[in-house]
Protein backbone atom coordinates (compact mmCIF):
# COMPACT_ATOMS: atom_id res chain seq x y z
CA UNK A 1 0.00 0.00 0.00
CA UNK A 2 1.40 3.31 -1.04
CA UNK A 3 2.78 5.59 2.23
CA UNK A 4 0.75 8.44 1.99
CA UNK A 5 2.16 9.85 5.38
CA UNK A 6 3.40 13.04 2.80
CA UNK A 7 0.13 13.88 1.35
CA UNK A 8 -2.02 16.77 2.64
CA UNK A 9 -4.67 18.37 1.53
CA UNK A 10 -5.35 21.91 1.18
CA UNK A 11 -6.96 24.93 -1.29
CA UNK A 12 -4.94 26.85 -4.22
CA UNK A 13 -7.49 29.29 -4.60
CA UNK A 14 -10.06 30.83 -2.00
CA UNK A 15 -13.64 29.96 -1.91
CA UNK A 16 -16.76 31.78 -0.16
CA UNK A 17 -19.68 30.46 1.73
CA UNK A 18 -22.85 31.75 3.59
CA UNK A 19 -25.27 30.76 6.11
CA UNK A 20 -28.61 32.20 7.66
CA UNK A 21 -30.05 31.98 11.11
CA UNK A 22 -32.70 33.87 12.65
CA UNK A 23 -31.86 37.33 10.20
CA UNK A 24 -27.95 36.75 11.03
CA UNK A 25 -25.92 36.57 8.27
CA UNK A 26 -22.56 34.44 8.18
CA UNK A 27 -19.97 35.12 5.46
CA UNK A 28 -17.81 33.05 5.62
CA UNK A 29 -14.26 32.90 3.21
CA UNK A 30 -11.70 30.25 2.93
CA UNK A 31 -8.05 31.14 1.41
CA UNK A 32 -4.73 29.47 1.04
CA UNK A 33 -2.37 31.11 3.48
CA UNK A 34 1.53 29.63 4.19
CA UNK A 35 2.65 31.96 7.69
CA UNK A 36 1.44 33.64 10.31
CA UNK A 37 2.10 36.90 8.56
CA UNK A 38 -0.49 35.93 5.89
CA UNK A 39 -2.90 34.89 8.71
CA UNK A 40 -2.77 38.42 10.63
CA UNK A 41 -2.80 40.16 6.63
CA UNK A 42 -5.61 38.62 6.08
CA UNK A 43 -7.79 38.77 8.70
CA UNK A 44 -7.24 42.15 9.07
CA UNK A 45 -7.88 42.79 5.53
CA UNK A 46 -11.73 41.14 6.31
CA UNK A 47 -11.97 43.28 9.60
CA UNK A 48 -11.33 46.49 7.23
CA UNK A 49 -13.79 45.39 4.44
CA UNK A 50 -17.02 44.33 7.08
CA UNK A 51 -15.85 46.97 9.57
CA UNK A 52 -20.02 47.01 9.94
CA UNK A 53 -20.08 43.51 11.13
CA UNK A 54 -20.54 42.71 14.74
CA UNK A 55 -17.66 39.60 14.81
CA UNK A 56 -14.76 38.82 12.29
CA UNK A 57 -14.31 35.03 13.63
CA UNK A 58 -11.62 32.90 12.42
CA UNK A 59 -9.70 29.85 12.46
CA UNK A 60 -6.26 28.69 10.62
CA UNK A 61 -4.39 24.95 10.35
CA UNK A 62 -0.67 25.84 8.98
CA UNK A 63 2.25 23.09 7.94
CA UNK A 64 1.78 19.68 6.31
CA UNK A 65 2.03 18.14 9.75
CA UNK A 66 -1.12 20.23 10.61
CA UNK A 67 0.44 21.01 14.57
CA UNK A 68 0.16 25.28 14.02
CA UNK A 69 -3.49 25.89 14.25
CA UNK A 70 -5.52 28.52 16.20
CA UNK A 71 -9.29 29.53 17.04
CA UNK A 72 -10.69 33.46 17.73
CA UNK A 73 -13.87 33.96 18.87
CA UNK A 74 -14.11 37.76 18.64
CA UNK A 75 -16.19 38.57 21.11
CA UNK A 76 -18.41 35.66 20.85
CA UNK A 77 -19.00 33.81 23.56
CA UNK A 78 -15.64 31.67 24.34
CA UNK A 79 -16.00 28.28 21.46
CA UNK A 80 -19.11 28.90 19.89
CA UNK A 81 -16.96 30.24 16.78
CA UNK A 82 -13.68 29.71 16.42
CA UNK A 83 -13.71 26.13 17.49
CA UNK A 84 -16.71 24.89 15.41
CA UNK A 85 -14.53 26.89 12.11
CA UNK A 86 -11.34 24.78 13.02
CA UNK A 87 -13.22 21.74 13.71
CA UNK A 88 -14.68 21.99 10.10
CA UNK A 89 -11.23 22.49 8.67
CA UNK A 90 -9.95 19.52 11.36
CA UNK A 91 -12.87 17.00 9.52
CA UNK A 92 -11.94 17.69 6.46
CA UNK A 93 -8.14 17.50 6.87
CA UNK A 94 -7.34 20.60 5.52
CA UNK A 95 -4.13 22.64 6.02
CA UNK A 96 -2.16 25.45 4.82
CA UNK A 97 -5.82 27.23 5.29
CA UNK A 98 -7.45 30.42 7.06
CA UNK A 99 -11.73 30.45 7.24
CA UNK A 100 -13.09 33.89 8.25
CA UNK A 101 -16.55 34.08 9.15
CA UNK A 102 -18.17 37.31 9.09
CA UNK A 103 -21.74 37.75 11.62
CA UNK A 104 -24.28 40.50 10.88
CA UNK A 105 -26.27 40.77 13.67
CA UNK A 106 -29.83 39.93 12.79
CA UNK A 107 -31.18 40.98 16.40
CA UNK A 108 -32.19 37.86 17.54
CA UNK A 109 -29.95 36.02 19.97
CA UNK A 110 -28.96 31.97 18.83
CA UNK A 111 -27.95 31.23 21.79
CA UNK A 112 -24.20 29.00 22.57
CA UNK A 113 -25.81 25.80 20.35
CA UNK A 114 -27.10 27.82 17.56
CA UNK A 115 -24.28 30.32 17.11
CA UNK A 116 -21.53 27.17 17.26
CA UNK A 117 -24.19 25.50 14.24
CA UNK A 118 -24.57 28.88 12.46
CA UNK A 119 -20.22 29.31 12.20
CA UNK A 120 -19.95 25.69 11.53
CA UNK A 121 -22.29 25.17 8.84
CA UNK A 122 -21.24 28.89 7.39
CA UNK A 123 -17.52 27.19 7.47
CA UNK A 124 -18.75 23.70 6.13
CA UNK A 125 -20.42 26.03 2.91
CA UNK A 126 -17.39 27.54 2.22
CA UNK A 127 -15.43 24.34 2.11
CA UNK A 128 -17.83 23.17 0.02
CA UNK A 129 -17.48 25.31 -2.48
CA UNK A 130 -13.62 25.07 -2.69
CA UNK A 131 -11.83 22.85 -4.92
CA UNK A 132 -9.76 20.83 -2.27
CA UNK A 133 -5.84 19.85 -3.67
CA UNK A 134 -3.92 17.09 -2.65
CA UNK A 135 -0.11 18.22 -2.09
CA UNK A 136 2.91 16.38 -0.99
CA UNK A 137 5.60 17.19 1.05
CA UNK A 138 8.77 17.80 -0.83
CA UNK A 139 12.54 17.76 0.16
CA UNK A 140 15.75 18.58 -1.99
CA UNK A 141 19.21 17.23 -1.67
CA UNK A 142 21.93 19.38 -3.36
CA UNK A 143 24.79 17.10 -4.57
CA UNK A 144 28.19 17.15 -6.36
CA UNK A 145 30.24 14.85 -8.59
CA UNK A 146 32.93 14.57 -11.57
CA UNK A 147 31.69 15.16 -14.91
CA UNK A 148 32.15 11.07 -16.30
CA UNK A 149 29.09 9.85 -14.06
CA UNK A 150 27.11 12.24 -15.23
CA UNK A 151 25.03 9.28 -17.47
CA UNK A 152 24.68 7.41 -13.96
CA UNK A 153 23.77 10.58 -12.51
CA UNK A 154 21.04 10.79 -14.86
CA UNK A 155 19.84 7.47 -15.17
CA UNK A 156 19.01 7.63 -11.18
CA UNK A 157 16.98 10.76 -12.25
CA UNK A 158 15.37 9.11 -15.20
CA UNK A 159 14.06 6.54 -13.08
CA UNK A 160 13.30 8.21 -9.59
CA UNK A 161 11.72 11.26 -11.72
CA UNK A 162 12.57 13.98 -9.19
CA UNK A 163 12.15 17.43 -10.38
CA UNK A 164 15.70 19.31 -10.83
CA UNK A 165 15.78 22.74 -9.10
CA UNK A 166 19.29 23.28 -10.38
CA UNK A 167 22.08 22.20 -11.67
CA UNK A 168 25.81 23.60 -12.98
CA UNK A 169 28.71 22.41 -14.75
CA UNK A 170 31.95 23.98 -13.17
CA UNK A 171 35.22 21.91 -12.46
CA UNK A 172 32.58 19.71 -10.41
CA UNK A 173 28.80 19.27 -11.41
CA UNK A 174 26.20 19.98 -9.30
CA UNK A 175 22.41 19.13 -8.67
CA UNK A 176 19.98 19.98 -6.87
CA UNK A 177 16.48 17.45 -6.89
CA UNK A 178 13.24 17.81 -5.65
CA UNK A 179 10.98 14.51 -4.53
CA UNK A 180 8.53 13.85 -2.28
CA UNK A 181 9.88 12.64 1.27
CA UNK A 182 8.78 9.11 1.15
CA UNK A 183 10.86 8.78 -1.35
CA UNK A 184 14.29 10.59 -0.45
CA UNK A 185 15.92 7.82 1.32
CA UNK A 186 15.40 5.89 -2.16
CA UNK A 187 17.14 8.59 -4.15
CA UNK A 188 19.77 9.15 -1.66
CA UNK A 189 20.48 5.52 -1.05
CA UNK A 190 21.11 5.07 -4.99
CA UNK A 191 23.14 8.72 -5.47
CA UNK A 192 25.24 7.62 -2.87
CA UNK A 193 26.56 4.41 -4.98
CA UNK A 194 27.93 6.61 -7.52
CA UNK A 195 31.34 7.38 -7.89
CA UNK A 196 32.76 10.52 -6.38
CA UNK A 197 29.49 11.75 -5.79
CA UNK A 198 29.25 13.87 -2.15
CA UNK A 199 26.10 15.47 -0.77
CA UNK A 200 26.05 18.73 0.37
CA UNK A 201 26.60 19.54 4.17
Amino acid sequence: MEDRSDVYRTVDVPAEGEYYEKRSKFLAFLEPVHSLEEVKERVEFYQKKYYDARHCCYAYMLGPERKDFRANDNGEPSGTAGKPILGQINSNELTDVLIVVIRYFGGIKLGTSGLIVAYKMAAADAIEHAEIVEKTVDEEVTFFFEYPFMNSVMRIVKEENPAIVAQGYDNDCSMTLRIRKNMMPRLKARLEKVDTLRFEE
